[in-house]
């Protein structure tokens, strides 16, 4: 009986011994890249956002070191409910381990939530609203592009110190909007200027003849475009139309990427002054890669600065995963060791994650260069000044992310 027993026991330790090796090595990870395919922000994320994912795979090096890497996609057409039934549709039944990209704030938000339940691993690269890393912040994201308040402290900042002390708001009506219009205030009146007024538009809004009448009547020096995508080239257009720069107003794209420039033209987008973490052109390793990025792409458009940050944030997690040898399913674990190692790719260059889970890198202030001084497609670009890293985003002594409270 005795003998009996032993065996019993040693064949179950066996076993277990066995299963954990097994849990320990295992060398699979499922991507999910949720944004939007078809909509408003179809070219700033869309399947440029999928192909990203899909380069930071191969170049991750890890199928050579027997790992198994798949990328799904989901559409979320911008709406909150959408996002979140897909996000636990493929943490329930697809077993997915990270989510990346998701734009539109309100739906990023609210996946936002669904990941930290999940225990999954959220990056974020196409929402806006700093309250991912302050007041929503979660241990499982990492907010890795930009965000609302270094696009309002280097645009905001920089127009005001050029004679641009009073402005008005065209601000799209959902989370995104309303953090950027916040930040940009904080940011104006910092410097001593005032807000005059605003209005919100609704999300994809068509005819913005209306609100612009409004931002021109009000006076003020500048009108602050705090909206983005397909809602930043209409206003863009429109404002054109309306003759408001010739009037005397200056235009703030507070978010603009190079998509919008794109579709703008230059001989309307001229002149025009923003923020942006990233540009093609910026050195040999942003140009690298966005020159490989634009051969696999139908449209041969350049990345946006949301799918640079699919590839980095991506690149990071790999690195992470390889580091910890297998178990990719952890979350909270893999979260923790990406924010304690620095970060370094050709994207971004070297970096850190904050405690808030902020990813640190330099911003860009970019003027939109005339026609005449393009020396050829997609040359779009002026840098006017280099905002340094840990410049840029909220300092965290003024985060209010309670991560920071233990």
């Amino acid at each position: 009986m005795k003998k009996a027993v032993s065996t019993s026991l040693l064949g179950l330790a066996l076993m277990m011994s066995a299963s954990s090796l097994a849990f320990a090595q295992d060398k699979t990870a499922k991507i999910g890249v949720l944004n939007d395919q078809s909509g408003l922000y179809a070219d700033v994320t869309g399947v440029g956002s999928t192909l990203a994912a899909q380069m930071a795979v191969e170049d991750s090096g890890l199928a050579a070191k027997g790992w198994k890497i798949d990328v799904v996609v989901g559409d979320h057409q911008n709406k909150p409910d959408i996002g979140v039934n897909i996000a636990r549709q493929w943490f329930d039944r697809d077993k997915v381990d990270v989510i990346v990209d998701v734009p539109t704030s309100s739906v990023g938000l609210a996946v936002n939530n669904v990941v930290k339940e999940k225990n999954g691993v959220y990056l974020n690269s196409g929402s806006g609203t700093s309250d991912l890393s302050n007041a929503q912040c979660s241990p499982n994201t990492i907010h890795w592009a930009y965000d609302t308040y270094q696009l309002a402290n280097g645009t905001g900042s920089a127009m005001v110190k050029s004679g641009g002390d009073t402005w008005f708001f065209l601000t799209a009506d959902y989370a995104f909007g309303t953090a950027l219009e916040r930040d940009t205030t904080n940011a104006v009146t910092a410097m001593g200027g005032k807000v005059l007024g605003s209005v919100r538009p609704p999300l994809n809004t068509a005819d913005f003849s209306s609100f612009l009448l409004q931002a021109q009547t009000s006076k003020a020096k500048v009108i602050g475009l705090a909206n983005a995508g397909g809602d930043t080239i209409n206003s863009i257009k429109q404002a054109s139309e309306f003759g408001i720069i010739k009037g005397g107003q200056k235009l703030a794209g507070l978010l603009m990427f190079i998509s919008d420039v794109h579709a703008l033209g230059l001989p309307v987008a001229q002149g025009l002054s923003f923020t942006e973490t990233f540009y093609w052109d910026l050195n040999d390793g942003t140009r690298s890669f966005s020159k490989r990025f634009q051969e696999r792409m139908k449209n041969k458009a350049m990345p946006t600065t949301v799918q640079a940050g699919v590839y980095s944030s991506l690149i990071h997690y790999f690195k992470t995963l390889d580091a910890m040898g297998g178990n990719s399913h952890d979350g909270l674990k893999i979260v923790d060791k990406m924010k304690a190692t620095p970060t370094d790719d050709i994207i971004f260059g070297k970096g850190t994650i904050q405690p808030n889970g902020r990813k640190l890198h330099p911003a860009y202030l970019f003027e939109v260069k005339k026609p005449e001084e393009s020396k050829g497609p997609w040359d779009y670009y002026k840098l006017v000044a280099t905002i340094p890293a840990d410049q840029a985003f909220t300092p965290l002594d003024k985060s209010s992310c309670p991560l920071l409270k233990k």
